[in-house]
């Protein structure tokens, strides 16, 4: 009895996450097959319109393209430097290694407008050659794929990094000594023994990069021009009306998506290689010579400033007054006028405030319950139900595989109907449909974060409690939440941080009194004021960096 009343808030959550992930991207295929109200009926002509439309192909292949470079690009960069930072020892390496790894708190945005200031036609660096080599023209136009790839590189090469590092910090060296001692070289050692080990790591830094980048929206709306990829067209055809193309392209982006995940993990080698890590960090050794340890110090310190320069570049655009800044390599003036007219206008704080308070409430509700599907994935599992526990998996993770784009058409679709004996409301054009979506999009982080911190606790502890007459309520308070703190806490930060500086789904779902920061930077651009734009990024930025250090004290702690 007792196992079967178990079930029913097992299968009661998994019917809530089946609504707000699953029943959207039904309503939107059935929507794109001619199912929406007022249609003609159920056709597959909207799909033979879109096979035979050149564009769409090549809007596909564009991202597909994008994303596998963007993939490798950021390996080629990641990669190496995890190797530096891990496997040797200089003055300046924990600094250096730790503010390698900023980007990864900012949002999309933020990078790719500090590229704009620092690498476009009036930035900094193309002022100063135009002015170097007294060039009438700016010697680039920052457009295209170039700079799509450019900006994906440089904001997703952390990816790699990071797990690179963590790999190597648990591999264990004896398995590098054994080659040596064999008489293996250090490149064959590298190629036949070290990097076989890191597939795994390397194997999802991969992945989460070329759904990131198949996914991107930021870049290829702001640098592509006439290059459009998926996401892109998807947007132009519902902001030009046509509801019945978007559709299709969702629900095409979705397939693409879906595939390239199932390629990715069938191509995943991780779940072959165990036994290849051990609990303790083997100590870097130091670099042999005075010269050496300096030089590397230096290249190491100058790469880490060049890395960080966008955001530099943010904070100096920040503070230039409005139309002072013309032809001149750097502005003539600095002072805090923005910031000023910015904190003294409610107008202009409306977005801060608007974001804020749905980030906060997208966060509280994606870890409330993306932490409800761990605990019931991990509970059903141990009581035989392994089929409920992979469901209750699925669902919290599907929001990753999907595009942002789908999810916010897939929202809008469903949510624009009232028919609530069908699961669907007007919430379109309200205040809750933006925290929804933020909600849905941040499910994988909090949800993938409670389940590995779950996966570490021993049963035994949950046991222990029982034993001695403490109730499930007074377990979960006294012993699991604060045992997997960390890990919550982890998902959480970066839940608020994708959701405060969300353009994929805002862009599509917002409106002029709920207009969140990324729509105002977009508007700012538009109007030329760059300044304020700047400030709005600054912001960002901070609040993004201030939710990262939260995390990585919680995690210490």
């Amino acid at each position: 009895m007792k196992r079967k009343a178990a079930l029913w808030p097992g299968l009661a959550l998994a019917a809530v996450l089946c609504w707000l992930v699953g029943y959207p991207l039904l309503i939107t295929l059935l929507d794109a097959l001619g199912g929406a109200a007022g249609s003609s009926g159920w056709s597959l002509e909207p799909f033979q319109r879109f096979a035979e439309r050149g564009d769409e192909w090549l809007a596909l292949w564009r991202s597909l393209w994008i994303a596998l470079a963007s993939t490798l690009l950021a390996g080629a960069v990641g990669v190496p430097l995890a190797f530096v930072f891990e496997r040797s020892e200089f003055p300046g390496r924990r600094l250096a290694g730790a503010l390698l790894a900023l980007p990864v708190a900012l949002p999309p945005l933020v990078g790719v407008i500090a590229f704009l200031f620092l690498f476009g036609e009036s930035g900094f660096i193309s002022r100063a050659i135009q002015t170097l080599l007294r060039l009438e023209e700016p010697p680039w136009r920052l457009a295209g794929p170039g700079a799509i790839l450019l900006v994906h590189t440089y904001s997703m090469y952390v990816y790699f990094y990071l797990f690179t590092r963590s790999a190597l910090s648990r591999l264990d060296p004896a398995l590098g000594e054994a080659a040596a001692s064999l008489g293996a070289s250090r490149h064959r050692t590298l190629f036949r023994v070290t990097l076989p080990m890191l597939r795994p790591a390397l194997a999802g830094a991969a992945l989460l990069t070329f759904m990131t980048s198949i996914g991107s929206f930021s870049a290829p709306y702001i640098f592509g021009g006439s290059f459009r990829v998926m996401t892109t067209q998807i947007v132009a055809s519902k902001l030009n009306g046509n509801l019945q193309a978007a559709r299709v392209e969702t629900v095409a982006l979705a397939a693409l998506a879906l595939l390239g995940l199932w390629l990715m993990r069938r191509l995943d080698p991780g779940h072959e290689l165990t036994g290849t890590v051990r609990g303790l960090a083997p100590k870097p050794p130091p670099i042999r010579g005075r010269w050496a340890r300096r030089a590397t110090s230096t290249a190491a310190i100058t790469l880490t400033v060049l890395l960080l320069l966008p955001h530099a570049t943010l904070m100096l655009i920040s503070l230039v007054p409005p139309h002072t800044w013309t032809t001149e390599f750097m502005p003539p003036e600095l002072s805090w006028i923005n910031y000023q007219a910015f904190f003294s206008s409610l107008e202009r704080l409306r977005p801060v405030a608007s974001s804020l308070w749905m980030a906060v409430v997208a966060t509280l509700g994606a870890l409330a319950l993306g932490f409800a599907a761990a605990r019931g994935s991990i509970l059903h599992r141990r009581l035989g139900r392994r089929r409920l526990g992979s469901v209750l998996e699925g669902l919290i993770g599907l929001p990753w595989a999907i595009p942002g784009t789908v999810f916010a058409i897939a929202l809008a679709a469903t949510f624009s109907v009232a028919a609530p004996w069908f699961g669907r409301f007007v919430l379109v054009g309200t205040l809750w449909i933006l925290p929804l979506a933020y909600l849905v999009r941040s499910l994988p982080v909090t949800g993938r974060a409670a389940l590995a911190g779950l996966r570490q606790l021993d049963p035994a502890l949950e046991e222990a409690a029982a034993s001695l007459g403490a109730s499930p309520g007074r377990t979960l308070r006294r012993v699991v939440l604060p045992l997997i703190r960390p890990a919550l806490a982890a998902g959480a930060s970066l839940a608020f941080i994708t959701a405060l500086g969300d353009l994929v789904a805002s862009i599509v779902l917002y409106t002029y009194n709920t207009r969140p920061i990324s729509i105002e930077i977009l508007s700012q651009l538009r109007l030329q004021e760059i300044g304020t734009a700047a400030v709005y990024g600054m912001i960002l930025m901070v609040a993004s960096t201030f939710a990262f250090t939260l995390w990585g004290k919680e995690g210490a702690a």
